[in-house]
């Protein structure tokens, strides 16, 4: 499973009225992950991308502490869309008015298993050594290493509702991608119960995996199937 489920932000989807009493919203989501759980595989991994916002801080953690009794928190990784360096800063960058809040750079990517001991294929994604001599010190048989659960994912840059296909919280296909290539099941069956305009089944087709997506709007999954079958 790797979906991104709407974030009750009042974004203006075509079908989904993003706008629902916090409480509603939290069962609600609490009840489609419980049937989540209920077709993963025994060995399966949920990725599930959430966030909030400056005022709504706490939902996507009074959501993962709601999932407790029906899953393991096997990793929870930091999806970084922008970041500053020295003199310089890189990634996708929307900004905030006012004067309390910081800009929001990252988003929470939960991977919840149903033990929490699921095998992972970490060097699918792995980063080389920047210290080549850790690879023979530490015994690596490859130049690469562990990722890590901090993800820089910038998004590519989008002026226009019509470069988006009008779907008002798309993310980059490379978040998906990672997620499948991480879980590390060939010919793996992936599942999107949020599918939009279909990036999680681009992903699974791009790494040679299946794809399976649920979309309650007819135009976006029109243009998923516009985009599979392109």
């Amino acid at each position: 499973m790797v979906t991104s489920p709407p974030y009750n932000l009042d974004l203006r989807y075509r079908t989904y009225r993003d706008d629902r009493a916090e409480a509603d919203y939290l069962a609600w989501l609490v009840g489609i992950c419980q049937q989540i759980g209920r077709v993963l595989a025994p060995d399966g991994s949920f990725f599930l991308n959430i966030a909030g916002s400056s005022t709504q801080p706490w939902v996507p953690f009074e959501l993962i502490t709601r999932l407790r009794p029906h899953f393991a928190l096997q990793n929870h990784i930091t999806w970084v869309k922008s970041i500053a360096l020295e003199g310089d800063s890189v990634g996708h960058y929307k900004p905030v008015g006012g004067t309390r809040f910081l800009n929001r750079n990252h988003e929470n990517l939960f991977h919840l298993t149903h033990t929490g001991h699921v095998v992972l294929d970490r060097l699918a994604i792995g980063v080389p050594f920047k210290d080549k001599s850790n690879i023979a010190r530490r015994g690596h048989t490859r130049d690469l290493r562990c990722r890590g659960d901090s993800w820089f994912i910038p998004y590519r840059t989008i002026r226009s509702k019509q470069q988006r296909h009008h779907h008002p919280a798309p993310f980059p296909q490379t978040l998906p991608e990672w997620c499948i290539r991480l879980h590390g099941k060939p010919d793996a069956l992936v599942l999107d119960p949020f599918a939009g305009t279909g990036t999680t089944l681009l992903a699974a087709r791009a790494v040679g995996a299946r794809g399976i997506g649920i979309e309650l709007d007819e135009e976006y999954a029109a243009v998923a199937r516009g985009l599979l079958s392109g």
